[in-house]
């Protein structure tokens, strides 16, 4: 890959992910997207389960295979290595729209918060978008989303050695990014059966 267009890739992919984050949010609290999580043709719930389980299936197998040492060294024999991170992070914010595009609606209730609960719940969902944000921060933000490598590579200089840290919020719990999903995850007034898979 030439030197400027790995980091119009870097940047690209790294725009992509901001959106499809942006889109969750959305996504997961209905609010000012095309398609939110209780939208779209009601199918049985035999289907509905089925696709929905293999989208999540989809984006944790991929997430996970990307992130193994022994993937990366083939990986890196047909992308560029500084471009590695970009395309993991690529190929998260992928899956992660496909999983939002095709996921079949299951409304039915089984919670729904209204007045002072319902605004508490919205109110932890927020926190718990912030606590991703801000664990992403906490370690190298720009590095855990493939910009300074295709930074460092476009200016001919090799990537400083990484060191292991447990900044703040990793001495509390080891993968704050997760404890945020699960935060966001049930931190809804209206809990559905979709939402719950």
């Amino acid at each position: 890959m030439q030197r400027p267009f790995l980091v119009l890739y870097g940047l690209l992919v790294y725009l992509l992910f901001n959106a499809s984050f942006v889109y969750l949010a959305g996504f997961l609290q209905e609010f000012g997207v095309p398609k939110a999580i209780n939208d779209g043709v009601v199918v049985s719930t035999a289907e509905a389960l089925a696709v929905n389980l293999l989208l999540v299936f989809l984006f944790g197998f991929f997430h996970s295979l990307m992130a193994r040492e022994g993937f990366k060294r083939w990986w890196t024999r047909f992308v560029p290595e500084e471009a590695e991170r970009s395309t993991y992070v690529l190929q998260s914010a992928l899956f992660l729209f496909l999983a939002m595009w095709q996921w079949r609606p299951m409304p039915e209730v089984i919670w729904q918060l209204d007045g002072l609960f319902a605004v508490a719940m919205t109110s932890l969902f927020g926190v718990g978008m912030r606590v991703v944000l801000t664990s992403t921060f906490l370690l190298d933000h720009f590095e855990l989303f493939g910009i300074k490598q295709v930074w460092f590579a476009s200016k001919g200089e090799p990537m400083p050695e990484a060191r292991f840290r447990e900044p703040l919020l990793y001495r509390i719990v080891r993968h704050p990014m997760q404890l945020r999903v699960i935060i966001t995850v049930f931190a809804t007034p209206q809990m559905t059966v979709g939402h719950m898979v």
